[in-house]
């Protein structure tokens, strides 16, 4: 499913999994994304989901709803796109993700969906699953350098928030028939090379590194 990632200054603070046609963000408590900052409109934007499409509305907000740093009434939400609403940044993770030029990977059906609120981020990871000892087909995140070395992260989730906020932070989302990384916050290379604004297929072995800690992609 499409989902929302909410930051300030860099720190992801909230993620959201949109379940419902219509979704309000504000500053009121009935919101059903409550950002409770005084730039923001009591009721300041809506998202509706029609099908696979998602649309972001303002409501005629006070200090207005941008997109990608544009001023916006009503527009069609894109994978990675950045929605800004006061000094909060909200990232648009779509639940089609592009692979490369003309390819799309199909959404999971069925696995587990990633619960709202904040997702712990951190440069060592505790073990969740023992390399080999969940699901077959089940990929983990292994650290191979800093104090966290030698730990791994299961991938079981949907989405699945690594990195530290403030420095790098990346989404790795498990699809149908694999697993893809997209950069969510500062610099994310993969194999060496950095690690573009499009989601990008992983394979085992790949070995991402965020702001100095390197990991290793490895399919049980």
């Amino acid at each position: 499913m499409p989902k929302l990632i909410v930051s300030i200054d860099g720190v992801v603070i909230k993620d959201v999994t949109l379940a419902k046609d219509r979704t309000t963000l504000g500053r009121r408590p009935y919101n059903d994304i409550v950002v409770d900052n005084l730039a923001i409109s009591g009721e300041h934007a809506v998202l509706h989901m029609i099908g696979s499409d998602v649309y972001l509305e303002d409501l005629n907000s006070t200090n207005g709803t941008y997109v990608n740093g544009r001023a916006i009434k009503k527009q069609a939400l894109e994978h990675n796109d950045v929605i800004e609403v006061g000094k909060y940044k909200i990232r648009f993770m779509g639940g089609q993700v592009p692979v490369g030029p003309g390819e799309s990977v199909v959404p999971a059906r069925g696995l587990e969906k990633t619960p709202s609120g904040p997702i712990p981020l951190t440069t060592a990871p505790t073990v969740q699953s023992p390399l080999g000892g969940g699901t077959a087909g089940v990929a983990v995140m292994r650290v191979l350098s800093g104090t966290g070395a030698g730990r791994e992260l299961s991938l079981q989730k949907v989405v699945t928030t690594i990195g530290k906020p403030g420095v790098a932070v990346a989404a790795v989302t498990r699809r149908l028939h694999g697993y893809v990384v997209a950069p969510i916050d500062g610099g994310t290379e993969l194999n060496g090379e950095p690690l573009g604004a499009e989601a990008v297929a992983l394979q085992d072995g790949d070995v991402l590194e965020l702001g100095g800690t390197k990991m290793q992609f490895v399919i049980s």
